[in-house]
């Protein structure tokens, strides 16, 4: 993490802070989270706190814990270490946009061709100079920004990447290069899982139980059943060994308005399927009000995502490292099917969609898991005695 969002303090200037009481709330790239007190002391706002909305970097100086009768430092602030903050960064750990700003500094280039490359944002290192001795002149920053496509030039708009972009770039990005996966696809009938589904939502509206289970729900505890039966797909690859938790914790992928979050469940096997449906909606509903912690999205062993709401039958879901698998749940379509007897019936019919690392588990194993799956999705009345 380089930077983050302000958001609020949770104290006011003056105020007498103790150790480990909430001193701020700070928003990173998929979670918003509340900073502790690490001292205590009555706090004191720097004069350039960062307001809410602000973003700052990290070690940047956002105020003091001051002692009684001590007075808040009026010139370099002072670390826990008595030495000075400054804001220097090593070369060797500086964020990209520094590198940049520095190597551009470096280029031999005429004043005028610095202000010009600002104004039509023109990278000085990816120029050929023309000026003697290889400096850049204003001319040649002119002559690339003439050729440049640029969205004035295209009709096109910009859209900002937000850090939660970012993020979920650089995990696919992770999870493309550090795994070999495969997907396989099958289809389960879900007559008797929608019958499940519509008995539980009955019972929620009758206050018979607190929270109604969904289909995710339901599939969250089967899939733990599952894994139980084939715990290589819980396992994670670690160069000459493969790790298995002792503990089921499985993540359900949110569509959210910032971004794709991927809160977890946590400790499925143990858990009655109405507690799973409770943690369930309080996740989703922090997921999309931007309250999640970083807590609430680590510790996953497996991962659910369910496109059927949006009529997607099948599609490849990506694993979400360090994972080993992730299960994609499609739509569930009522379709004719035949039956021995040579009659034809309606059933509910669904694909499940399961993305797995090769390095870890091999085609026939991991079939042999949506095979238990799909037993289970079948009958879930008996497995969920």
């Amino acid at each position: 993490m380089e930077e983050g969002t302000f958001l609020e303090w949770l104290k006011k200037e003056g105020d007498v802070v103790r150790a480990g009481e909430p001193l701020f709330v700070v928003e990173g790239d998929k979670a918003a989270q509340e900073v502790e007190s690490i001292a205590s002391g009555s706090l004191r706002f720097a004069p350039d706190a960062p307001k809410s909305g602000e973003v700052f970097k990290v070690g940047r100086v956002l105020g003091w814990l001051l002692a009684e009768g001590e007075s808040a430092p009026s010139s370099t602030p002072i670390n826990r270490v008595g030495e000075p903050v400054t804001e220097s960064v090593p070369p060797s750990v500086a964020p990209p946009a520094a590198m940049k700003t520095l190597r551009q500094a470096n280029v031999p280039a005429s004043p005028r061709a610095r202000r010009v490359s600002k104004e039509h944002r023109v990278d000085l290192t990816t120029l050929r100079p023309t000026g003697r001795g290889g400096r850049v002149r204003e001319r040649d920053v002119l002559a690339a920004a003439a050729r440049r496509v640029t969205p004035e030039t295209t009709g096109m708009r910009e859209v900002p990447v937000s850090p939660l972009r970012r993020a979920i770039a650089a995990r696919l990005m992770l999870s493309r290069q550090n795994s070999v996966p495969v997907t396989l696809t099958c289809r389960t009938d879900a007559t008797q899982l929608v019958a499940l589904r519509q008995q539980l939502k009955a019972a929620g509206e009758a206050g018979q139980i607190e929270a109604a289970p969904s289909i995710t729900d339901i599939l969250v505890k089967l899939t733990g059943r599952a894994l139980r039966e084939h715990p290589l797909l819980t396992g994670q690859w670690d160069d000459d060994r493969i790790l298995l938790p002792d503990t089921i914790h499985i993540g359900i992928a949110v569509d959210t308005a910032a971004g794709l979050l991927v809160p977890v469940i946590r400790d499925v096997l143990s858990s009655a399927l109405v507690q799973i449906a409770a943690r369930s909606q309080r996740l989703v509903a922090a997921a999309r009000a931007g309250q999640l912690t970083a807590a609430d999205m680590q510790g996953g062993c497996f991962t659910l995502s369910n496109l059927g709401g949006f009529g997607i039958e099948a599609f490849t879901p990506i694993i979400n490292p360090p994972e080993t698998a992730i299960l994609g749940i499609g739509a569930i379509i009522r379709e004719a099917v035949p039956l021995p007897n040579g009659h034809v019936t309606s059933r509910e019919q669904m694909t499940l969609s399961l993305t797995f690392d090769h390095r870890v588990i091999d085609g026939a194993p991991a079939a042999r898991f949506l095979q238990s799956l799909r037993q289970l999705i079948e009958t879930p009345f008996t497995a969920l005695v």
